[in-house]
């Protein structure tokens, strides 16, 4: 997979989304707000820390992640937020950034701003004209899965079904099918017991025959787990980190990046094999 002039190579390591959130309700406790400069320097420091991509969102997810709390925000206050920051960001770093959205219109003006990859939690099913935006500017999409309500008949085979639906409507929009990845969507519509289980299974999601993007950091379930706040579970994520990657994950989308690029590539060490550095 081509992005912003890199090569993306799936199976020989993993590769890092470092996530930058604008909005100041992030459930992880790292959103910048209305700081640009914040979020700007956020990012450059990913990118010196070993990120390949840079994830930047403006709405949290809380909406979406059991918390009732919390409402969608409309598209111009999603606007009003990322755009200073992609404006700024792109310019000054050479990876690639990612938007992370599922309103096309939010999606439309990024990549006009130069982003190059996105990433939509509701895998079309929200905006379907995301695809043909992908398409059009011939970028890179990822396919999350997710749904109202955590009831499944069977967990494996309901989130297969669904991500080879938008998988379908991607390729039917004009998306080259090594443009697209797939997301089994850690802690969106899932109980704790879900999301360990697509930890666990996920080579089986790997018969899509699409790279996988695995995102559980500080995420809920580690929390249950350990009985730890979110400032907390920084072992949490690398254990669930390391797995991912064990168990065929392509992408991991973490909010520490220089740590969890340690974790992955100790991970791709064990799992892809490891050649000792030539020294001369």
């Amino acid at each position: 997979m081509m992005c912003r002039g890199q090569r993306f190579v799936w199976g020989v390591r993993t590769y890092v989304m470092g996530v930058v959130n604008i909005s100041a309700d992030s459930f992880s406790g790292d959103g910048t707000g209305d700081d640009v400069q914040a979020a700007v320097d956020q990012a450059r420091r990913f990118e010196e820390e070993g990120a390949d991509i840079i994830d930047v969102g403006g709405e949290s997810t809380r909406a979406f992640a059991g918390h009732p709390r919390y409402e969608p925000i409309s598209e111009d206050e999603e606007l009003r937020r990322v755009m200073p920051v992609l404006e700024r960001l792109i310019s000054q770093v050479s990876v690639p950034v990612s938007i992370d959205t599922y309103k096309s219109g939010v999606a439309r003006r990024a990549l006009d701003a130069g982003v190059s990859m996105l990433n939509d939690i509701w895998g079309l099913q929200y905006d379907s004209a995301l695809a043909g935006l992908a398409a059009e500017h011939n970028v890179p999409i990822v396919l999350m899965h997710n749904q109202k309500g955590t009831r499944y008949r069977d967990l494996i085979s309901d989130v297969k079904a669904v991500l080879a639906r938008s998988v379908g409507q991607a390729v039917e929009a004009g998306v080259p099918r090594e443009a697209i990845i797939v997301d089994p969507g850690i802690g969106f519509a899932k109980g704790p017991e879900h999301n360990l289980q697509l930890i666990s299974r996920l080579r089986e999601l790997r018969e899509l025959g699409f790279p996988l993007l695995v995102g559980p950091s500080r995420k809920s379930f580690i929390g249950l787990v350990l009985d730890l706040p979110v400032e907390q579970r920084m072992e949490g994520t690398a254990a669930a980190v390391a797995l991912s990657v064990a168990n065929g994950a392509d992408i991991v989308r973490v909010h520490d990046v220089q740590t969890m690029v340690r974790v992955t590539r100790m991970a791709d060490a064990v799992v892809r094999g490891w050649q000792r550095p030539d020294k001369r």
